[in-house]
């Protein structure tokens, strides 16, 4: 390896990290690639207890951002930030302003690779699909000379950008799991959007590490009430969520092709 390799994770809530690819991060740190988050908000409206105790926006931001340290501890990040937006809210947040805030980050910390939700935000969620939308941009701004924002951080252009990428079987466990993950927006159901099979670029072994995506996932204690049911599945329900963790690589700047890769910094070693 010609020096230290850097991944980037870019989404939306306190728990993104843990449960959609807490074995990824666990596994790339543990082969000592330096794993950064940026998280748009503090997840200040994910309250899941009696809704007569809900500490309000302010406090549960306060608490969602502990423990998504405790979570990026457990998962060995080095470098966790906020974008300070509303949960929520994301999706109306100036764009110009939220492209140029992940771009800074970007030209910061300079990661080989990022990663971030799909253009459907997993369940038609609007903050996740936000995020997508900012993140891909921001990677275009970062890389931009004439960029208006942090004109004091040189360009940097990532090499590889990948969509988390929940297939059909994926999706099915999760809704064995959590039951059905449906959102009403502007009067439209909305639910999960799987990837099929043949569209997911890049699979990665994860398995050896879900113990500890499990741990960081119970670094999310005002989400137990959701996420108790995790510690009661059987071994083939673990296999399916935790042993393989499946993305679509959006670009490249150093491989392609239909072979399905097995690293993320396929090219980049």
């Amino acid at each position: 390896m010609a020096g230290i390799l850097r991944l980037m994770a870019i989404l939306a809530h306190p728990d993104d990290e843990s449960l959609g690819n807490g074995g990824l991060l666990a596994k790339y740190a543990a082969e000592g690639v330096k794993i950064s988050l940026l998280t748009a908000t503090r997840g200040e409206r994910g309250w899941f207890g009696d809704p007569q105790a809900y500490p309000g926006l302010e406090e549960l931001g306060r608490i969602r951002e502990n423990e998504l340290l405790d979570a990026a501890e457990v998962l060995n990040i080095r470098y966790v930030d906020f974008l300070g937006y509303l949960d929520g809210e994301l999706d109306q947040a100036d764009p110009v302003a939220a492209i140029g805030k992940i771009a800074g980050h970007v030209r910061h910390v300079r990661p080989d690779v990022v990663v971030t939700f799909g253009p459907y935000g997993s369940y038609g969620h609007p903050d996740h699909i936000a995020i997508s939308q900012f993140a891909t941009a921001a990677l275009l701004e970062a890389a931009n000379p004439n960029s208006i924002h942090y004109p004091d951080l040189p360009p940097y252009r990532v090499a590889k950008l990948y969509y988390m990428a929940e297939t059909e079987e994926m999706s099915a466990v999760y809704q064995e799991v959590f039951g059905e993950l449906v959102m009403h927006v502007d009067g439209l159901r909305r639910g999960m959007v799987p990837w099929p099979g043949w569209s997911v670029t890049t699979r990665i072994d994860t398995w050896d590490y879900w113990r500890t995506a499990l741990r960081a996932i119970s670094c999310h204690r005002t989400q137990l009430p959701a996420y108790q049911v995790l510690e009661t599945l059987s071994e083939e329900q673990r296999r399916v969520l935790w042993g393989t963790q499946c993305y679509y690589r959006v670009f490249s700047l150093v491989n392609g092709g239909r072979q399905v890769e097995t690293d993320l910094f396929e090219g980049l070693r």
